[in-house]
């Protein structure tokens, strides 16, 4: 599966971004996203997840009510819109893409396997909050 992000950028505490991340390729029957941030000297966070087979969502309690994930079918992107940010929301934000729900969900509400190979990732795009 091939992912490509866009958006983000820089912002003052408080503001919006939105991150977008378009799946392409592959042959698995549901492409389940999640997005996943990392903060310099800090471990790769998962923060929302969207089951492509029923739409269940996930968000970690770090980002729940400030972030919102959801997609669109035919365009097949997923988005993250982030809304009161704060300084504590900056680093580098990725998309991953897998066929199994579980490993991903498990990730983003905290009791995850850190190692487990998803089957894509996004590029990564910076997000910067200033105080």
């Amino acid at each position: 599966v091939q992912l490509v992000e866009s958006g983000g950028g820089s912002v003052q505490t408080g503001g919006s971004l939105r991150l977008s991340c378009a799946a392409s390729g592959g042959s698995l029957l549901y492409i389940h996203i999640g997005w996943f941030r990392q903060a310099p000297g800090r471990e790769r966070e998962g923060i929302a997840c969207l089951n492509d087979e029923d739409g269940r969502i996930a968000y970690a309690e770090s980002v729940k009510g400030r972030f919102t994930i959801a997609k669109d079918t035919d365009t097949k992107t997923v988005y993250l819109q982030m809304d009161h940010l704060q300084p504590e929301d900056t680093g580098v934000y990725y998309c991953a893409a897998d066929g199994a729900w579980g490993p991903l969900v498990d990730l983003v509400l905290g009791h995850g396997y850190p190692a487990y190979q998803f089957d894509g990732w996004g590029q990564g795009r910076q997000v910067t909050v200033s105080s």
